[in-house]
């Protein structure tokens, strides 16, 4: 625990390391860049550690996206410098090329260029993902669900961009919405002074939705209270009975008192089309056990950015995308919204229109 606390220090190090030794620049310079990384650094120190009610939204927003960010884009200058540390020892690049070089100072400007252009414009497109799923005659008609799942309102993503996305969802046209946790961020004030409460109004359809880690990490209670005063049906470990679908909304695996999956479904009604949502997509074998049609979840984010997709594929039984065990479907959703720097690199952004037929 305590290295992995170290490391955004030691990786600091590093990469202000080897930008001192790359810029071919007078020394003021050097300090210059090595001291704004610092001040990167300490942004996100701050956005952890500075209550939000003292700052305006706007400076709030600028030390959150500043601090988050830089996490990221210090994640790929590491391994972008590591590479090119790699290649020197392997005598592939002269060392001209990584010490006070012209050529690599533009080559690392502009791969990073490159890349988090790319990554912030591929975040902002909003992937529509289909779904069938057979519900095996249990619905007399075909209905459509709209399921979203890590919409991280606050701070980075606003009102202004929430409306965007509540536009996509209206023209759907679906008959539910569904949303499998952390509808908030960090917390709940950012969303209290832009009253995004109001927006959420806009949606055409029912929402129904569940907790997410989130939501306690914004403080539980006002995270409901919010939830609520926005007009969402919000299931903590409860079942709604919508037409002939049984949604089940199971708390967050944050509160460790939350109620067993085989308990809360045990009166539910078998003739009707089950979906469970749950934040976490751990132990889908409950699920399965349980008999549940179809199951929800999100909170993964594919990782956000690679190489850290193949970490969380390493550690979920499904990261990303649909999956089955037995008569149990499942789909595990990377996101709508995003936690931190508003990248997405080789993941994507997305909700997902399901048709039950």
């Amino acid at each position: 625990m305590l290295l992995f606390l170290l490391l955004p220090f030691l990786g600091q190090f590093y990469v202000s390391w080897r930008t001192w030794q790359l810029l071919p620049t007078p020394i003021w310079i050097k300090v210059l860049t090595v001291t704004l990384m610092a001040v990167a650094l300490l942004c996100l120190i701050l956005k952890f550690s500075i209550p939000s009610e003292r700052l305006s939204l706007g400076l709030n927003q600028l030390i959150y996206e500043v601090g988050t960010s830089w996490i990221i884009i210090m994640l790929y200058l590491a391994m972008l410098y590591l590479v090119m540390d790699i290649g020197r020892w392997c005598h592939l690049i002269p060392r001209t090329f990584t010490h006070s070089s012209v050529a690599g100072t533009a080559f690392v400007i502009t791969v990073l260029l490159a890349t988090f252009v790319y990554g912030n414009l591929h975040y902002r497109n909003k992937v529509r993902q289909s779904l069938e799923l057979d519900s095996k005659g249990k619905v007399s008609k075909p209905i459509k669900v709209v399921m979203m799942s890590d919409l991280h309102l606050g701070f980075h993503n606003r009102r202004a961009e929430f409306a965007r996305w509540v536009d996509i969802i209206n023209r759907e046209q679906a008959d539910l919405i569904l949303i499998a946790g952390d509808i908030i961020d960090i917390s709940v004030d950012p969303l209290l002074r832009e009253n995004v409460a109001e927006e959420w109004k806009r949606l055409n359809a029912p929402v129904y939705a569940c907790m997410g880690n989130h939501e306690y990490f914004a403080q539980e209670p006002r995270a409901r209270q919010f939830i609520t005063d926005a007009g969402i049906n919000l299931l903590q470990d409860s079942v709604a009975v919508v037409g002939d679908l049984c949604i089940i909304g199971r708390d967050d695996l944050t509160n460790r008192r939350r109620m067993p999956l085989d308990r809360l479904t045990a009166n539910i009604d078998r003739s009707k089309f089950s979906i469970l949502l749950d934040h976490h997509p751990y132990h889908l074998e409950q699920a399965q056990k349980a008999h549940i049609d179809f199951q929800f979840s999100g909170h993964t984010h594919h990782g956000q950015v690679w190489p850290i997709n193949w970490i969380t594929d390493a550690i979920y039984e499904d990261a990303w995308g649909p999956h089955k065990k037995g008569d149990t479907q499942y789909y595990v959703s990377s996101g709508i919204g995003i936690w931190g720097g508003k990248f997405r690199i080789g993941t994507r952004s997305e909700y997902i229109v399901a048709t039950i037929l």
